[in-house]
């Protein structure tokens, strides 16, 4: 997939199908993803996570922590700490039920990633060290889905710590992909005495690295990653803390970023509005499955079988 974005050969079809009305687009699945912090000498690093090259849908591409909502993340609400569900829906662009639900899939979601959690015993408090046996019984219960969020939060006594979070951006997979997530991005700095792990079944790697070595090496083609993985990763370049890019994060516009297809000359023109490196030609004839189509180097389309990236990663 290097020096080349490998794309579904049905996509061709669908959009087709979708251009001419034959094709329902179905309603995105709310997802969430984390952009995890720590500070260093050199600036900010960003911890990331490798897909096993043996999955079928971008193997190999580096992400973020991240997956859907559980239905159960809204079922009823839980100790809270930091700006209200009010406040949040309002930011996010949903209700305060969906605004607890993301915000609850983007914490749970980079615990049972990352082993990471962001919440504590009170609202100015974080938990230590979650690395012990007990911790990782109730972190593969939350993978398993066997323990509710919210169940695990009241068992332990805990606040979730919404303060903790600075909604980022927010990304929707294509109209015209047959499995659809509608996912936010957040910002979030480690916090101190904890450290993250590759606790994800689908990464065979995890890194911290600095957004502008990360941006290099993509660049390079050395790095594969999604449009909203590396296009994130541009927007951290400015900040040198985690920090100002927390701070900064109330003034960013979260306005969903969507591909759109259009027809052209018998083939496709893929584009991603207000990100013109992703443009993608798709030419008249569907290629073979597996055929790389010229592109920048080191990117690769976002998939459906991703929750983080089939829009977003």
């Amino acid at each position: 997939m290097a020096n080349g974005q490998w794309y579904p050969p049905e996509w061709p079809d669908r959009i087709r199908a979708l251009a001419d009305g034959t094709l329902t687009p179905v309603t995105p699945r709310r997802a969430a993803t984390v952009l995890l912090l720590k500070d260093t000498p050199d600036g900010p690093v960003v911890h990331m996570l490798r897909r096993r090259a043996s999955m079928a849908f971008a193997g190999g591409a580096y992400a973020y922590p991240g997956g859907g909502v559980d239905p159960r993340d809204d079922d009823r609400q839980i100790r809270w700490a930091g700006p209200t569900r009010a406040w949040w829906a309002e930011r996010l662009g949903v209700d305060a039920a969906g605004a607890q639900a993301i915000v609850c899939a983007a914490v749970r979601e980079t615990y049972e990633e990352a082993g990471v959690l962001l919440a504590g015993p009170g609202p100015r408090s974080v938990v230590g060290d979650t690395t012990g046996d007990d911790w990782e019984a109730d972190r593969a219960a939350l993978v398993a889905r066997e323990l509710s969020f919210a169940e695990f939060l009241e068992r332990r006594g805990l606040v979730l710590r919404s303060d903790l979070l600075g909604a980022w951006t927010r990304w929707i997979t294509p109209e015209f992909e047959a499995r659809r997530y509608d996912t936010w991005f957040f910002v979030a700095a480690l916090p101190e005495g904890q450290r993250t792990r590759n606790a994800s079944t689908e990464a065979d790697r995890t890194v911290w690295i600095r957004p502008e070595e990360a941006a290099a090496g993509y660049d390079k083609g050395e790095l594969l990653m999604m449009p909203p993985t590396i296009a994130t990763l541009r927007q951290l370049l400015p900040y040198r803390t985690a920090a100002e890019a927390l701070a900064a994060a109330p003034a960013r516009d979260m306005t969903p970023v969507l591909a759109r297809a259009r027809l052209q000359d018998g083939g496709i023109v893929l584009s991603w509005p207000g990100h013109d490196e992703f443009t993608k030609h798709v030419p008249a004839a569907p290629a073979p499955a597996g055929t790389p189509v010229p592109a920048p180097a080191g990117t690769a389309v976002p998939t459906p079988a991703d929750t983080t990236g089939g829009g977003p990663a």
